[in-house]
């Protein structure tokens, strides 16, 4: 079954109507994902090739039970997006939009964990934010609620994989399928500053996942969420992990693509990186191919 999307999980589109929504719509379509809606305010009534358009994600949410939304909205309107679908009650929430202010990110941000805790406290499932800027996710042969590739995703695995890159989400999913392991389900956390999930919050989903029997960790230099994660590995995990760091031959100084690789003092270097999964005794790769290497390891294969 995998974590976070399975079969049964039902999608709503926020920003079905553009191009970007309507390409990736009919892409989770023909994998095979139950996309039942999309929301587009001022087109509310209106098919769109066979899908029902509605002006808010409320009134989607209450004709087809959707449990999960995609956010397709440009960066000035994203986190907008993001609150209407929190306020709806959609648990899950999928924001793929890049270039969203990140006082904007912040707001929204907050106020999901503060919806979260009271659908929570009141015993519903809480309310979760996947990225910004991020691919989505995928529950292979099953869901896919994101842009990536559909063809990589198609045989179920055994590996887990969470990610900060895009493409490189593509790359290491697709060695591990070369492979013959293949991935349980793959989560693209996004690589901004500000985001709705990180590594330690996926990692234990994966650990109590019976579908999941080892974890790939894909992260970059900047930010402190690799050292979160290492910590939380070191204290609660029993499943193997295998770790790649992305850009530890930038030089210093160098500005990064992603916003969120921002080195501060000595938090976010490639060392403290390195460093932090060593202590965890999670050994990290130095090229992509050499993850299948450690991965078999850490299988004893």
């Amino acid at each position: 079954m995998g974590i976070l999307v399975n079969k049964d999980s039902k999608v709503v589109v926020q920003g079905m109507t553009g191009s970007e929504g309507a390409k990736h719509s009919r892409a989770m379509k023909e994998f095979g994902t139950q996309v039942v809606a999309g929301v587009t305010p001022g087109k509310g009534g209106q098919d769109f090739e066979g899908w029902p358009i509605y002006n808010s994600v409320a009134e989607a949410k209450q004709k087809h039970d959707a449990n999960v939304s995609i956010i397709f909205v440009p960066p000035a309107g994203a986190a907008d997006a993001v609150l209407e679908a929190a306020h709806a009650g959609i648990p899950l929430i999928v924001l793929i939009t890049e270039g969203v202010p990140t006082v904007d990110m912040m707001r929204a941000v907050q106020e999901v964990k503060r919806l979260d805790a009271e659908s929570k406290a009141g015993g519903g499932q809480g309310v979760r934010l996947i990225g910004g800027n991020c691919p989505g996710l995928v529950t292979n042969g099953e869901c896919k609620v994101g842009i990536m590739p559909n063809k990589i995703y198609e045989k179920p695995g055994r590996i887990g994989l969470i990610s900060r890159s895009g493409t490189l989400t593509y790359e290491s999913a697709k060695l591990l399928n070369d492979a013959g392991m293949g991935t349980s389900t793959t989560v693209g956390i996004g690589g901004d500053p500000v985001i709705g999930t990180t590594f330690a919050d996926v990692l234990p989903m994966f650990e109590a996942d019976p579908d999941t029997d080892a974890v790939v960790l894909i992260g970059e230099i900047g930010g402190a969420d690799e050292e979160a994660a290492a910590e939380y590995i070191a204290q609660n995990m029993k499943k193997p992990v295998v770790a790649f760091i992305s850009g530890r031959s930038a030089p210093k100084g160098k500005r990064m693509g992603h916003a969120g690789a921002i080195i501060m003092g000595d938090v976010g270097t490639p060392e403290s990186k390195l460093a932090a999964f060593q202590k965890a005794n999670v050994p990290v790769a130095d090229t992509m191919p050499e993850i299948i290497e450690l991965v078999k390891k850490a299988l004893g294969q």
